[in-house]
C-alpha cells in the first residue's frame, strides 16, 4: 500500500518514522469509544441529508449511481454562516520559525479532550488517483458537521472496490516511511486567549513531517480540502514530484501530435476556465487532468490528479445553467422554489461572495486521472497590468523565479485579516499558498523541468493590460497559437530572456514613459520579494542566488529604457 496505516511492534516507538508528539495526540482520538466509522459514501450522504440545517433540494444528482450514491440522491445545500472563505492567517506550520509547537500541542490536547462527550465521525479517502501515487487519509469530525465529512469524501476518492484494489497494488511511497494522513477537525472549537501562538478563534495546525493536522474553529469546507492537500503536496514534494496548484490538459491535434499544458493561478485567475475550455472542438481531442490539484513526476514528467471532483465557484453559473446538472453539493448559496414547487438553487453570489459547489467527475467527459505524456509547457497566470496577454521566458532560472514571484490579486475565496487591502496586488509563489516546506524546494523542481526536461515557460496575463481588459478569447487565443506552433515570439526590447508575441491591441509601447515606469516598478517588486525571503521567517523561504540574479538582470535591462 502507498502509505502506512499498520505497524509491526518493532517499528513503533520514539524517533521512528510516523511517530511524533503531535501525531500521537491526533491519532489516538480516532480510536475513542465515541467514534463512529463512516463506511460508505451512501452512508455519508444520509448523515449529511439528515444533519440539522441541510437543505435537500429538488435537484437530482446526475447519474448518481455512477458516483457511488443511490439513484434518487438529491443535491444538498449547506450554508456556513458569515465566513465563506479561507483564512490563511490561522495556519501554523510546525518547524517554521516562530511556531511554538510545544504550546500548540498543549492546545491541541485540550481541543481533543473537549470532544469526549460528543459523537465523532471517522471518514477515510484516497488522495492521488493512480497506482504511481496514492495516499490514504483519515478525517475525524464531530456530530453536527456531517456535511463537511460528506464533502470531504466527495472531493477526494471515497473507498470502493475499484480504488481499494488499485491502492493495494500501488507503489509504497518513501520506502514505507510515509504514514497515512490523519486530520482532526472541530469546527465548533471555542477558541483561545493565547493570541501569541494562534488566532484567537481558529487554528489550522500542521505537522507535515508526520502527515497530520488539526483544523479548529473553521467551518468552511475549503479549509478541509486545502488542509488535506497541504499534507499530500508535502508528501509528493519529498518523494520526487512537483506539487501543483493549477490545472492541466492534453491537446490532441489532428496530425496526432500531443501538447500537454499546465496552468498555475489562484482562485479567480482563470485557471479552471482555461483547463476546461473545449476551444470550439477544433482539436481531435482534449483530455483534462484536473483544474486545481495535481503532481508532476520530476523524472518522467508524467502527471497525476489528486482529486476526482471539482470544487467550483457558483458565481458564473445561473440557476438555469446546464453545468448545474453536475452539482452534488453546494455551499454558501441561497435557494427558492420554482414554478413546480421544487427547491432550486439561487447562485451568482447573491447571498454572499465565493459561493461554492462540488461538481462530479462527469462534468468533464474527457477527464483522465493520469497524463503519461510529458509536460510541454508551463503557463504562469498573472494579473499584472504591465504584461501583455503572453510572454515567453528563456532560461530556467528566470522561468522558475517568475513562478516564485507570481503576481495576482486577492479574491473572494479568501478571508482576510483586519486592515488587509483586498484590492492590493500580491505575490503568491507558484500560486500555492498551501506550501509547508521551504520555497526553494518548489524553485528547484520547476527549474529542473525547464532546464533538464525541455519544458517551455510562459506568463499569461488574464487581468488587464494598462487599462485594457484581457478577455477570455484573448487568453485562449494566445494559448491556441502556442499549441498549434503558430505563435511567433521575438526579442522584447532590451530583455535578453523575455520574448513577446504581438497580440492585436496589446503591444507594449516601450517609448511611453508612464508604461516603462510601471514596468520597472513591477519588476522591482519581484526583486524586493525575492530579497524579502532572506529575512522573513529566519530565511526559511530564501531562494538560491541564481533566482535573484535572474530577476535583477531583468530590472537592470529595464533601466536602460
Amino acid at each position: 500500500m502507498a502509505t502506512k496505516e499498520f505497524y509491526p511492534i518493532d517499528e513503533i516507538g520514539k524517533g521512528k518514522p510516523g511517530f511524533s508528539r503531535t501525531r500521537s495526540i491526533i491519532e489516538a482520538a480516532f480510536y475513542g469509544n465515541n467514534v463512529v466509522k463512516i463506511n460508505s459514501l451512501k452512508e455519508a450522504y444520509l448523515l449529511a441529508k439528515n444533519s440539522p440545517g441541510t437543505v435537500v433540494t429538488g435537484m437530482p444528482v446526475y447519474r448518481a449511481e455512477e458516483i457511488g450514491l443511490e439513484k434518487d440522491a438529491k443535491v444538498l445545500l449547506f450554508n456556513d454562516g458569515a465566513i465563506t472563505g479561507r483564512y490563511a492567517t490561522a495556519r501554523r506550520i510546525q518547524g517554521q520559525p516562530g511556531v511554538n509547537a510545544e504550546e500548540l500541542d498543549k492546545m491541541l490536547m485540550e481541543a481533543v479532550y473537549n470532544t469526549r462527550f460528543r459523537k465523532l465521525y471517522h471518514a477515510e479517502a484516497y488522495i492521488g488517483l493512480d497506482p504511481e501515487f496514492m495516499v490514504k487519509a483519515h478525517l475525524l469530525i464531530p456530530e453536527g458537521f456531517e456535511m463537511l465529512a460528506y464533502n470531504w469524501l466527495l472531493n477526494f476518492q471515497y473507498i470502493n472496490e475499484e480504488y481499494l484494489e488499485m491502492y493495494q497494488n500501488s507503489k509504497l511511497i518513501g520506502d514505507g516511511k510515509e504514514p497515512d494522513i490523519y486530520i482532526f477537525s472541530d469546527p465548533a472549537w471555542a477558541g483561545t486567549d493565547r493570541t501569541d501562538i494562534s488566532d484567537s478563534k481558529c487554528l489550522a495546525y500542521f505537522s507535515t513531517e508526520t502527515n497530520c493536522a488539526a483544523i479548529l474553529g473553521m467551518r468552511y469546507f475549503g479549509e478541509h480540502k486545502k488542509g488535506t492537500l497541504t499534507i499530500a503536496w508535502a508528501i509528493a514534494n519529498r518523494n520526487g514530484y512537483a506539487s501543483c496548484h493549477g490545472g492541466q490538459k492534453e491537446y490532441v491535434l489532428h496530425d496526432g501530435r500531443k501538447f500537454v499544458a499546465s496552468v498555475y493561478g489562484l482562485s479567480g485567475s482563470g485557471k479552471s476556465t482555461i483547463t476546461h475550455a473545449r476551444h470550439d472542438d477544433k482539436y481531435a481531442d482534449i483530455r483534462v487532468l484536473h483544474d486545481d490539484a495535481f503532481i508532476i513526476n520530476d523524472e518522467t514528467c508524467a502527471s497525476i490528479a489528486l482529486e476526482p471532483t471539482y470544487f467550483d465557484k457558483t458565481n458564473d453559473y445561473p440557476t438555469n445553467s446546464p453545468d448545474n446538472k453536475f452539482l452534488v453539493t453546494v455551499q454558501n448559496c441561497s435557494c427558492t422554489k420554482d414554478s413546480k414547487g421544487n427547491i432550486v438553487l439561487v447562485t451568482e453570489d447573491i447571498r454572499n461572495g465565493n459561493g461554492r459547489a462540488i461538481k462530479s467527475k462527469l462534468w468533464s467527459p474527457n477527464r483522465v486521472d493520469k497524463i503519461e505524456a510529458p509536460v510541454n509547457a508551463i503557463f504562469w497566470i498573472m494579473k499584472d497590468q504591465t504584461l501583455p496577454p503572453i510572454v515567453k521566458l528563456r532560461g530556467a532560472s528566470l522561468a522558475s523565479v517568475m513562478g516564485a514571484t507570481l503576481a495576482t490579486k486577492r479574491t473572494s475565496a479568501e478571508r482576510l485579516a483586519p486592515g488587509v487591502d483586498p484590492n492590493a496586488l500580491v505575490v503568491e509563489p507558484y500560486a500555492n499558498p498551501f506550501r509547508t516546506y521551504p520555497l526553494a524546494n518548489d524553485y528547484a523542481k520547476f527549474k529542473k523541468l525547464v532546464a533538464e526536461k525541455n519544458v517551455d515557460c510562459y506568463i499569461i496575463n488574464t487581468g488587464d493590460f494598462m487599462g485594457k481588459k484581457v478577455t477570455k478569447e484573448d487568453t485562449l487565443g494566445v494559448i491556441e497559437a502556442v499549441v498549434e506552433e503558430k505563435a511567433k515570439f521575438k526579442k522584447w526590447g532590451p530583455f535578453s530572456d523575455i520574448e513577446i508575441m504581438e497580440w492585436e491591441g496589446f503591444v507594449p509601447n516601450l517609448k511611453d514613459k508612464e508604461y516603462v515606469a510601471q514596468l520597472k516598478a513591477r519588476m522591482q517588486d519581484r526583486v524586493n520579494f525575492v530579497k524579502s525571503r532572506e529575512g522573513d521567517k529566519g530565511g526559511y523561504d530564501k531562494l538560491p542566488n541564481d533566482a535573484l540574479e535572474a530577476i535583477e538582470k531583468v530590472v537592470s535591462e529595464a533601466n536602460t529604457l
